[in-house]
């Protein structure tokens, strides 16, 4: 666990982050986790002198099994309400699916591959996390502890969502924007290895967006949480990006 902010705390569980905001005892939890990840998820509330019945609302960037996977364990034992974009809701719901398939993920690097896959496995990769009642929010800011603002940052799913936190200056930015992947052969801010995005048109715009926000504490849904301004971090992203597409020859 890091307190990268005051009050706003980054988890790192199976290749994976999530993020808990808390105002006094009340939380806020964004993302969390693999199915299982759901006791460490469990266990990050309780280090913080809480428990689980104190979290507000969970809010999802997105539907992916490694996001809500432990968020439905969360959500069937204490009733925590489940929040999220209305398209990526009925993602959540399964009404449609967004997601890699295993001929997709065969072309990640071989030799990271298989370590990866043996890890994601044991966490429940293969199971269907569906929140049938997940419940749609609007873009903006939210009545949550953390004052949590909903960002549209589609690309990796068409409903992906970022929350920006105003206070400390901080961008939650799921899978819009990493600074790691297990995946991935390169260190620092990057797009989420290609394979795993929806539209990748769609994720170099979302990229545009971030850089025009007042943040420079940077809080991804992979890799290490970042100290530096967005704009810089945008533009590594953007080189990052622009050397993986030169060797899949794409320019």
């Amino acid at each position: 666990m890091t307190e990268v902010a005051q009050n706003v705390f980054s988890f790192e569980g199976t290749a994976v982050n999530w993020i808990i905001l808390r105002d006094g005892r009340d939380l806020t939890l964004i993302d969390g986790g693999w199915p299982g990840d759901a006791p460490a998820v469990e266990e990050s509330i309780r280090s913080l002198g809480c428990r689980p019945q104190d979290v507000q609302a969970v809010l999802l960037t997105h539907a992916h099994v490694d996001h809500m996977g432990a968020v439905k364990d969360l959500h069937r034992r204490f009733g925590i309400p489940v929040y999220t974009g209305d398209v990526e809701v009925r993602h959540a719901r399964r009404e449609f699916l967004e997601q890699a398939t295993v001929a997709d993920v065969q072309k990640a690097p071989q030799e990271l591959l298989l370590p990866w896959m043996e890890r994601v496995l044991r966490v429940g990769a293969l199971d269907d996390p569906a929140i049938p009642d997940a419940t749609p929010i609007p873009p903006g800011p939210l009545d949550l502890p953390g004052g949590p603002v909903a960002l549209p940052a589609p690309g990796h799913t068409t409903g992906h969502l970022a929350f920006h936190l105003p206070g400390p200056g901080a961008l939650v930015t799921g899978d819009a924007l990493v600074t790691g992947h297990a995946l991935s052969p390169i260190e620092g801010p990057q797009l989420i290895p290609w394979f795993f995005t929806h539209s990748e048109p769609e994720a170099r715009a979302t990229l545009a967006a971030f850089e025009t926000l007042d943040v420079d504490l940077i809080l991804p849904g992979h890799g290490e949480p970042a100290n530096l301004p967005i704009a810089e971090a945008v533009a590594i992203a953007r080189r990052n990006a622009a050397q993986t597409a030169a060797e899949r020859g794409l320019s």
